[in-house]
């Protein structure tokens, strides 16, 4: 980014822009336009884009950041990019459980882990390459009251002595210009250097993407994916936790810290459906454990190469979604129209795994009708493919 880049997101700083940003807080597209039309009377052209810029950036922010997003600041890299409050939080809990007191955050990007970091009472040293990035990071941790706790340093990772701090995180870009990077190698810097130099410290931290492959996380260390009111966010390769060579995986959901540790026992077998079905957590799926809410549910699969899981009785687990089942009969879209339509069914939530079909097209061919609701739920078996109904346990 070169400096009108910088002097243009600067004059958001001061107090004429953050003025403007403060008329801008609740803006829509329809009224752009005119309000643009007038600030543009009162205000720098420059400063009135940018700051439009910047208004849309916080809007779109809020979804990661909640009420912090109105007053931080963001670059669209950023908020694509940016670790959301309640992984960061959750991050930064475990960081701080394990004793961290300083930590180097390498490609700290906006600073979103910086700041659940900074909170969490750990000193922070948040470096990046991009002189901008450099500076939106710099007036999060200013805006937010962190400065204190947060150093922001730009330059290349590669180049940082991380001596004589506790901890080690590395967030590697995984995007280019071209899009998504799914070679660990291509990320910048590579998976290899950010293991390296997650070993260089007590602890260490590296953020991946959700669907690294197994083989790729390091002997020794521990893989954990995090989920987010049951969407995956992402995956963290953990150094220094002692949990690498019992419990080498971690599938943690929030909200509510609910963590499950595992990653050895074999896959339970298949067989017959019975009265409830639970479909695991995406990231308990993720991290391959499986086979560790089927103990905790007494269940076996319905497929050897499905993650759904049924049992005879319900044992709650927060590990996975329970359905008490009513029908489960082989798939055929006329018998389900037809079973539908009997018992006035109007609302069908539709999940599948192993089957070509589309929840859309589906819905679309049932055409359902009626103040009634049911969860049809599809799975391809050993035995042909299958349609469960029910409802959630």
């Amino acid at each position: 980014m070169g400096p009108v880049e910088i002097e243009s997101f600067r004059a958001l700083l001061t107090d004429q822009g953050r003025a403007l940003l403060a008329e801008l807080r609740e803006f829509t597209p329809a009224e752009e336009l005119a309000l643009a039309t007038r600030l543009r009377r009162e205000y720098p052209a420059e400063l009135v884009r940018a700051a439009f810029e910047q208004a849309r950036l916080r809007q779109r922010a809020r979804e990661k950041f909640g009420a912090d997003a109105d007053a931080m600041f963001f670059t669209p890299d950023g908020v694509e990019q940016a670790t959301r409050r309640s992984v960061a939080d959750w991050r930064a809990r475990r960081f701080a459980g394990l004793g961290v007191k300083r930590l180097a955050d390498l490609c700290c990007g906006i600073g979103g882990d910086a700041i659940a970091l900074a909170r969490s009472g750990v000193s922070v040293l948040a470096v990046d390459r991009s002189p901008l990035t450099c500076a939106v990071a710099e007036a999060n941790a200013a805006a937010l009251g962190l400065s204190e706790l947060i150093e922001v340093r730009c330059a290349d990772v590669t180049e940082v002595d991380v001596a004589g701090f506790d901890a080690v995180f590395t967030d590697p870009a995984r995007r280019t210009s071209r899009g998504r990077v799914f070679d660990p190698e291509a990320y910048s810097p590579p998976l290899s250097w950010a293991i390296e130099a997650a070993r260089r410290t007590p602890y260490g931290a590296l953020k991946v993407a959700p669907g690294i492959p197994h083989e790729l996380v390091p002997e020794g260390a521990e893989a954990e994916w995090v989920s987010d009111h049951g969407e995956v966010k992402e995956a963290v390769i953990w150094f220094g936790t002692g949990a690498g060579a019992e419990r080498p995986h971690r599938a943690t959901l929030l909200p509510g810290d609910r963590t499950l540790a595992g990653g050895r026992l074999p896959d339970p077998p298949a067989g017959e459906v019975g009265r409830y079905l639970y479909e695991p957590d995406g990231a308990v799926i993720r991290a391959h454990m499986v086979a560790e809410v089927a103990e905790q549910v007494d269940g076996r699969l319905v497929d050897p190469m499905i993650a759904y899981v049924t049992a005879d009785r319900l044992l709650p687990t927060p590990f996975a979604h329970a359905y008490e089942l009513t029908d489960v009969l082989p798939y055929n879209v006329k018998k389900l129209k037809a079973l539908l339509r009997e018992r006035a069914v109007g609302t069908v939530v539709i999940k599948k795994r192993g089957m070509a079909i589309t929840p859309e097209e589906l819905r679309r061919q049932l055409k359902p009708s009626g103040p009634n609701s049911v969860t049809v739920i599809l799975s391809r078996t050993e035995h042909g493919p299958l349609m469960m109904l029910g409802q959630p346990a």
